[in-house]
């Protein structure tokens, strides 16, 4: 059962984050929806695979929570630390790196299940349980 936080807002933020020791090397993403954590372990790959893989986690854990009916009628804004990640989403930069570019297409495919979503960076100060969620996450499959 959804939060109820959650779920009588018409907008939803969510903070995420995603990371790697080594670039490529033992990846993680940590993401915060209202006020739920989660923080999963991704195997081997870029940090900036990492973080998008813990934006498509949030989008689809959030379409979860809230319902598929619900999301159609809710703005997202999504908070992360990655200038990059987040100029690529708002089609700022284009995406060179060939294995960011699905991850890019999944992120935008997810768009169309929300009222509006709003990609915005944020100082990483003001990402730290995200960033926490991922080093627990790593620290935790050591």
């Amino acid at each position: 059962m959804p939060s109820k936080t959650l779920f009588n807002r018409e907008k939803i933020i969510i903070y995420t984050d995603g990371g790697s020791r080594g670039n490529p090397g033992p990846s993680a993403l940590g993401v915060v929806i209202g006020d739920r954590e989660y923080a999963q372990y991704l195997g081997n790959m870029t940090n900036n695979q990492a973080e998008y893989h813990a934006v498509i986690f949030a989008l689809k854990k959030a379409k979860q929570l809230v319902g598929k009916k619900k999301t159609k009628e809710m703005d997202v804004e999504v908070r992360m630390d990655s200038e990059l990640i987040v100029k690529q989403l708002n089609a700022e930069y284009k995406i060179e790196d060939p294995d960011l570019q699905p991850l890019f297409l999944e992120v935008w495919n997810l768009r169309f299940d929300f009222k509006k979503i709003d990609f915005k960076h944020v100082p990483r100060e003001q990402n730290k349980i995200a960033d926490k969620l991922v080093n627990q996450a790593l620290d935790d499959r050591n």
